[in-house]
């Protein structure tokens, strides 16, 4: 899950982590008022899921709350790379002196965090990464240790020469870790850190990524999800118990279990397909899940085949002919299904989809060039229907 900057701000600051000043705008009427409380020049930032903001208009400077009420206007109801923005930001403007980057990730392939530092702040790591790769000093941390603090010191010398300046970066290096471990986050990231001329280092920015794994345990970070920036699909999946991750390809996959799913889209890719998404309907035999899923499914114009891949264990493949039957009854879909249910009641589940005319596959491999040739064939139809 990501939270918006204000609520990672909000975190950092209850971790001792120091941030500018700020409040959260709906209208140009709050920006003003929040504006007119700091009393400082302010920074209009728009608060969406996204990166590249400040390229796409979305941060303005105000020197005075009419300015704020003005720039906020400008932003709240655009939209940026796709998403709308319906807050805003209104925090104190700060005149850095230097922009650094720290953040905290975890390294799947070590298995363990990296904390990485850059002298190039305030630009996308990426780009530093892909340009000036030396710019980036990077150290994994043992989670069962955490960060010690001579760690902490070399990373913060390495930004700054300044001892003052170095004492409070790695301080702000370590709380950056609490908040990274206690709040079970993929993703910790200031971007800027700066130093402002009164020789203070201040979180300029905040980011925060939590392990969808780990909410129940986060009660008061999983209340800060934004529905109204997520897709609306994903957001559906997700309530009724879902996995769902949209992709951009033509198959439209529902499979149970992840395992399984990961299997099922890497052979579409090797066949020459591409998968739409990652759907995993679990162990559940609820056949409603599966109405759901083919909902979802169809709910994606760039969909035009769907792929059914059931290794029935705990689901129970009669189950999911019943959703199967039932969904097709109710949506009536134009894209083509090709379906394999192996495994718990699949002879019981052979008889239910008997009557419907629905192709089935014996094998994941045939199911899965059946899927491919059925999306190709939908797409020489649309080409001859222009």
């Amino acid at each position: 899950m990501v939270i918006h900057e204000h609520n990672a701000k909000q975190i950092f600051s209850v971790h001792g982590i120091p941030v500018t000043e700020g409040d959260i705008a709906a209208t140009p009427g709050e920006a003003e008022v929040i504006a007119r409380r700091i009393g400082k020049p302010v920074v209009i930032k728009a608060q969406v899921h996204v990166g590249g903001r400040g390229k796409a208009g979305g941060i303005q400077f105000a020197d005075d709350p009419e300015t704020a009420r003005v720039q906020a206007e400008k932003i709240l109801g655009m939209t940026i790379k796709g998403l709308p923005v319906h807050e805003v930001l209104v925090t104190t403007a700060e005149k850095p002196i230097t922009e650094s980057y720290l953040g905290i990730v975890l390294d799947r392939n070590a298995k363990k965090p990296v904390i990485m530092v850059s002298s190039a702040g305030g630009v996308d790591i990426e780009d530093v990464a892909a340009r000036t790769p030396e710019k980036i000093r990077r150290r994994h941390i043992n989670p069962v240790e955490g960060i010690h603090p001579y760690q902490a010191r070399g990373l913060a010398y390495y930004l700054y020469d300044d001892p003052a300046l170095a004492k409070q970066a790695a301080d702000i290096m370590l709380k950056l870790y609490g908040v990274f471990d206690e709040c079970d986050a993929s993703l910790a990231e200031i971007n800027p850190l700066i130093a402002n001329p009164e020789g203070k280092i201040i979180a300029l920015d905040a980011k925060m990524n939590i392990d969808d794994n780990a909410l129940y345990r986060q009660p008061a970070i999983a209340a800060m999800r934004d529905p109204k920036t997520e897709d609306p699909a994903e957001a559906e999946a997700r309530e009724v118990g879902l996995s769902y991750v949209k992709m951009g390809g033509s198959i439209g996959c529902i499979v149970n279990g992840a395992g399984l799913a990961m299997a099922t889209m890497d052979l579409v890719k090797r066949y020459g397909g591409e998968p739409a998404n990652f759907l995993d309907i679990g162990g559940s035999s609820n056949p409603q899940k599966v109405v759901t899923a083919i909902k979802i499914i169809l709910s994606d114009p760039k969909v035009r085949a769907i792929l059914i891949n059931i290794l029935g264990g705990i689901t129970r493949c009669d189950d999911v002919a019943i959703g199967i039957v039932e969904a097709f009854r109710q949506f009536q879909p134009a894209v083509p299904v090709v379906i394999r249910l192996a495994g718990t009641n699949e002879t019981v589940a052979a008889e239910i989809l008997k009557h419907t005319g629905l192709p089935t596959a014996p094998s994941l491999d045939e199911v899965v060039k059946k899927a491919i040739e059925m999306s190709r064939e939908q797409d020489s139809t649309q080409e001859r229907g222009k």
